[in-house]
């Protein structure tokens, strides 16, 4: 499996209005689901991550990297903004009919129940999107990048100034992933 670890070096990504960047809360989430893989599942899912610290990988890096790991799945971490008071999780998969879209839905709504149910997130849906770390990996594994909040709204920025909420947004992505990779398609 391949978290992908959104922006990253000079691209910060979203800023929120407290100062937060994207680019750090998808690191602390993407490290936060690697130290849980070890301690709850013993290693159970091998992991990968797109990066490990803060340097910018290339988006066409990011889908080579799946391909060459032959990864089972494919998750994007990000954080949304918005000029209006929006709220919630939601979920994208590449907009194209191929062979690994019906089970990019599925993992896609394992991961967005997973996050809302328990964190109390607003549910946004899995949505459609052209997304070039989308295109580039559906055609080889199910692939989906989480919006995991509105960092530009006051809460759910404040949300991930919280260590255990990082915590618990990793568990309920790790769970999301779980739940999928159990039940498969």
């Amino acid at each position: 499996m391949v978290i992908d670890v959104g922006h990253g070096g000079k691209d910060t990504g979203a800023i929120g209005i407290n100062g937060i960047q994207e680019k750090d809360i998808v690191l602390n989430v993407a490290n936060e689901i690697l130290k849980l893989n070890k301690t709850l599942l013993n290693d159970e899912l091998d992991i990968y991550l797109t990066r490990y610290t803060d340097t910018l990988i290339p988006l066409s890096d990011r889908s080579r990297l799946a391909k060459h790991l032959k990864a089972d799945v494919f998750v994007s971490l990000h954080c949304n903004t918005s000029q209006t008071f929006s709220r919630g999780v939601e979920v994208y998969v590449h907009n194209s009919r191929n062979l690994n879209t019906k089970e990019s839905i599925a993992l896609g709504l394992a991961i967005l129940n997973e996050s809302t149910q328990k964190l109390g997130f607003k549910k946004r849906g899995v949505k459609f999107a052209d997304f070039q770390v989308l295109r580039e990996t559906t055609p080889f594994c199910p692939a989906v990048l989480i919006e995991m909040g509105f960092i530009t709204n006051s809460d759910e920025a404040d949300y991930f100034l919280e260590v255990k909420n990082i915590e618990a947004m990793a568990l309920a992505i790790l769970l999301g992933i779980m739940n999928y990779l159990n039940t498969g398609l």
